[in-house]
């Protein structure tokens, strides 16, 4: 009788029985850095359970990981480290990136000098994945993000850019549901601040807007643009109510601009919510400490961190996930 050949243990095998990522059993594998004691020994105890023998042509691939990835940033520091949803995305990214034994680099691409020095380490493969964030349309960045080998997740969908790994939230129907509760407090004449118009979230933002103004019958106003900050929140509603001073309701594109919105509205007379409403979009902390607390849309934003990471750990595993919508919801304070 002949005897059948013994299937040889996988990589995957010796992960699950070892309780850690098939990268880190990789890396292991390997003698790669970035692997804690426990792990290590934790895997090495595997292989010699099953009887693991590596793949060798695997393993010369394996061979060129860097047990870390990058976070790019398509903006300036100052703006970037001011803004608390950055915070929070790194702090979701870290736990996810963690598990999975990757180290995050943060990499800010906003001049020509930093986009040559990322170009140069995704040539050289000197990160094992990168995650794109704040990309706005023709940004310099997606020609670096179509042109590298490295798998690549998106932290929201690029305006113009098929992309075909991305983790976003329902920023349309949010935005929706922002202007439908302003609609229900009895406003009729409510106008939005817009974020950066060269970005998908504001145009989704806007769309979510007007279907709702519109859906009510009423006519939608050309909306005033910000950046994002709390300065130009402030700008854009003086702007609002010059031109359409009979205003009685504010949609802001995030809750820094909404801040700005209100500091206007107090400096012009005008009493929140009694004169004008106002909602947000995020749920930062500072729609709790406002005066008056500002009514908001609650957004993930660990979440996406959590789960930018997460795909793109999968991805330099082997996997092939799919994008991901996360879900968001109204948190009514005193600002309506």
């Amino acid at each position: 009788m002949t005897d059948v050949p013994r299937r040889q243990p996988t990589l995957d095998e010796v992960a699950e029985r070892a309780g850690v990522s098939r990268s880190a059993a990789s890396r292991v594998l390997n003698n790669a850095p970035h692997v804690s004691p426990a792990k290590r020994a934790a895997v090495l105890r595997a292989i010699r359970e099953l009887d693991y023998v590596p793949n060798t042509t695997a393993r010369a691939l394996a061979t060129r990981q860097r047990g870390a990835v990058a976070l790019v940033i398509s903006g300036e520091a100052p703006s970037i480290f001011a803004d608390p949803f950055f915070a929070k995305v790194i702090v979701g990214a870290s736990g996810a990136l963690e598990a999975a034994d990757l180290h995050l680099m943060l990499c800010l691409a906003a001049s020509e000098r930093s986009r040559r020095r990322l170009a140069e380490l995704l040539r050289a493969r000197g990160v094992d994945g990168a995650m794109f964030m704040a990309v706005r349309e023709n940004d310099p960045v997606l020609h670096l993000a179509r042109e590298t080998e490295v798998p690549v997740v998106f932290g929201g969908r690029p305006a113009g850019f098929d992309a075909p790994w991305y983790v976003d939230v329902d920023n349309a129907g949010g935005a929706r549901q922002a202007t439908e509760h302003l609609l229900a407090c009895g406003r009729r004449r409510v106008g939005m601040i817009c974020g950066l118009p060269d970005t998908e979230v504001s145009r989704a933002r806007h769309r979510g807007y007007r279907e709702a103004v519109i859906l009510a019958g009423l006519q939608p106003f050309p909306p005033e643009y910000g950046d994002f900050t709390e300065p130009s929140g402030a700008a854009a509603m003086a702007a609002l109510l010059k031109r359409q001073p009979e205003l009685d309701g504010v949609f802001a594109a995030n809750d820094n601009m909404a801040a700005g919105a209100l500091r206007t509205l107090r400096g012009s007379g005008r009493a929140v919510p009694t004169d004008v409403a106002v909602v947000g979009f995020d749920d930062l902390d500072i729609a709790q400490i406002a005066e008056p607390s500002l009514t908001t849309v609650h957004q993930p934003i660990e979440a996406l961190g959590h789960e930018m990471a997460r795909m793109l750990a999968g991805l330099i595993a082997g996997e092939d996930p799919s994008s991901l919508i996360l879900p968001t919801h109204l948190v009514a304070r005193s600002s309506t």
